[in-house]
Order: structure tokens, then C-alpha cells, then sequence
């Protein structure tokens, strides 16, 4: 690292990212999130509906528990709360978190990627700019790399820098003292945050897939907020059918308002969110078109598997890693679909979401029998 990162001139790209400095990081007293306000304010076009208090956070209520029990511990103490690291899968709440611990403590929040972090340089001046207390967001933490993780494990847990100054025999290195702040790490990959790093938070918490009970709180809520006219039998509907995930349910309430706007009074019953999910593709389980299509393609044209993955995603037209990342893991949770060592195999439950009956040779279609270990 060198001194000319200590003050950092921005370049282009950091000024069309939105900040002052790299990365976008935005300063307390310019339009970073200053006391009192959170992610909302400074994130993403749904900043509106993200509750910005822990007692209207809906679902994860163990998380919200030990959260809670953490954020007044720390507010007694007046001291920065200790390093949380959240995990799980996208869309389930993982940076509202961080903007709630941040508007809880009411200090300021800065937020940045791990695949933004691209040099120390980077990351230091966003530690220099923190002030006492602050929240660091990282997400997709997973990502950093290699080199700044080193720069981060000091700042972790001795809240020090270490600044290289100049150039060969000459170089010198000296410490830095920062505040005490408070690192909020997001990740969908756990087990690709090394070991130093993880054990360095006080907090490991995973997110779970969210009820349709509380899902169709979480809809209801954000109906509220956009002034949509939404019954509970609507919300629902919308609920069951968002994959357990509040980013979706809001996504598909935007859709079935678009549509009963247009083609109903604006009124959403369940009729009307039947109607509107089913124009949109979105079948009773929450299947899209793809979903279906990955199915349809493994029990029409190969009657049921097993299919290797390559050959699943040519006849889909989609990328494997798009087959196996995005659209796998919600159908083998909905039992439609199973990973075997000789490739995908449809279960009867497919066949049966699909209307069709399968034939006696399909895989997992009848009965095998007794086998040798029954009594």
C-alpha cells in the first residue's frame, strides 16, 4: 500500500459509482447514511420497503432474537456492536439487516461489495472515512480478495491499519488507529469465506426461507406503503407463490398491481392475483417458465432421466451454471426434481405438476419392490 492511498483522488469510475471516494462510499456529513437513517435511504429502488426498526422486521425470529439481545447490549454499553456476518440465500433480508443495525444504534452505514474491493487501497479508504461506531456493510463478502482480507483482519480485531510508506529499502511501515466500528458481512457461499475471516465476527447467523404466513405479512405491509388495495386472500396468494423469499413476493405484488390496474379496477382479490400470476407465467407452486421448461424437457424428451446436466441445459437453452444454481435447488426442494450420480431424474411429483402421466420405465415411477434389507 502506498501513501498516495491515504487520500485518495476519485477517479471516473468512483464518481459515476455515486461517492466521493472509491467504491462509492459516501462520507458522514455528504450523502452517506447519517444517524438515524438506514440502507433504505442510500440503496436500491426498494429502499421504501425495507423496514428500517428490528420489531418490524418479519420472520427469522431467532436471528431477531440474538440480534436484539446484541443491539441493547451494546446500546447499554455505549460501545460498537461486535461483527455479524449474515448468510443465505439471496433476497431473504441479509442488507435490510444491516441497515437495521445501523439505524438501531443510530450511526452512520457505508456500503460497498466485496467485488468492488478490488485493491488495500480501496478498502483503506473506506476504513479512514468510518467514524465512531459506524457500520460497514460488505456484501457478497465471499468475494473479496485474497490481499484484502489481509488488510481487513487488524481492522477487525485491533481496529488498526497498516499503511505502507514508500518504495523499496526505503519503505516503511506504520499503524493507523481507527474507531471502533462494526463489519456487516452478507454471503450466499459460507463455505467459501476462509477460516480467519469467519472467526473473526461474533455473529454467525443464517437467514431461512420465510413461511407463507409471513410472507403475506411482508406483502401486506409492502401494499400499505405503495397504497395498493390488497385483501388478505390476495396477499396469499402472492405468498405461496414467492419461493419463501420477500424479494420475490414483492416483485410478483408489483406485477399483479401493474395487472389489475389494467386490466381490473386496481383492486387485488385473490381472483385477481390468480389471474395476474398465471398471465405472468407464475404457476401454484412458483414455477416460471424456465422451471417448467426444465422440467417439461426432462420428462417429455427423456422420459423422466436420468439426464445429464450439460445435455438438461442445451435442450433449455440455458447455461449449466444458470440450470444448476438458479433453477435446481428450488425444484429438488419442491421434490420435482432429484440429482443422481448418473444425472436428473424427474420425481412422480413432476410428472404429476405437469398433467402427465409417467410411463412404467421412468425412473422412480412405480414401486421397485421389496428389496433385500425388508424383514
Amino acid at each position: 500500500m502506498r501513501d498516495e492511498l491515504l487520500s485518495p483522488e476519485p477517479t471516473p469510475d468512483d464518481l459515476l459509482a455515486g461517492g466521493e471516494g472509491p467504491l462509492g462510499a459516501r462520507p458522514r456529513g455528504s450523502d452517506s447514511a447519517g444517524p438515524g437513517e438506514t440502507v433504505s435511504d442510500v440503496i436500491g429502488e426498494e429502499g421504501g420497503l425495507r423496514p428500517r426498526h428490528l420489531e418490524e422486521f418479519v420472520g427469522q425470529r431467532e436471528l431477531k432474537e440474538h440480534l436484539g439481545i446484541i443491539l441493547e447490549a451494546a446500546r447499554r454499553r455505549e460501545q460498537a456492536v461486535d461483527h455479524l456476518l449474515f448468510a443465505g440465500p439471496p433476497g431473504l433480508g441479509k442488507t435490510t439487516l444491516a441497515g437495521i443495525v445501523a439505524a438501531e444504534l443510530d450511526v452512520a452505514l457505508h456500503v460497498t461489495s466485496g467485488p468492488a474491493l478490488e485493491r488495500a487501497g480501496d478498502l483503506a479508504a473506506l476504513l479512514t472515512r468510518l467514524g465512531e461506531g459506524d457500520v460497514l456493510f460488505i456484501d457478497e463478502i465471499h468475494r473479496l480478495n485474497r490481499n484484502i482480507e489481509e488488510v481487513l483482519y487488524p481492522a477487525m480485531e485491533d481496529f488498526q491499519l497498516d499503511i505502507v510508506l514508500g518504495k523499496g529499502p526505503a519503505a516503511r511501515s506504520i499503524r493507523l488507529d481507527l474507531p471502533r466500528f462494526t463489519l456487516v458481512g452478507a454471503t450466499t457461499r459460507t463455505g467459501l469465506i476462509t477460516g480467519p475471516l469467519r472467526d473473526r465476527f461474533g455473529l454467525v447467523a443464517r437467514l431461512d426461507y420465510y413461511d407463507p404466513d409471513e410472507l403475506q405479512l411482508i406483502v401486506l405491509r409492502a401494499a400499505g406503503i405503495l397504497g395498493i388495495a390488497l385483501d388478505d386472500q390476495g396477499a396469499a396468494e402472492i405468498a405461496r407463490r414467492a419461493r419463501g423469499t420477500p424479494r420475490i413476493a414483492n416483485r410478483l405484488l408489483r406485477r399483479v398491481r401493474d395487472f389489475a390496474e389494467v386490466r381490473s379496477d386496481g383492486a387485488i382479490d385473490a381472483a385477481t392475483a390468480n389471474d395476474g400470476l398465471a398471465l405472468f407465467g407464475v404457476d401454484a407452486l412458483g414455477l416460471d417458465k424456465v422451471d417448467r421448461a426444465v422440467l417439461g424437457t426432462l420428462c417429455q424428451k427423456f422420459a423422466g432421466g436420468p439426464v445429464g446436466l450439460g445435455t438438461l441445459a442445451i435442450s433449455v437453452g440455458e447455461a449449466e451454471e444458470t440450470v444448476e444454481d438458479v433453477y435446481e435447488p428450488f425444484l429438488i426442494q419442491l421434490g420435482l426434481l432429484m440429482r443422481t450420480p448418473r444425472g436428473r431424474v424427474a420425481t412422480p411429483a413432476a410428472w404429476a405438476h405437469l398433467g402427465l402421466i409417467a410411463p412404467p420405465g421412468a425412473p422412480l415411477a412405480a414401486d421397485p419392490g421389496p428389496s433385500l434389507f425388508d424383514s
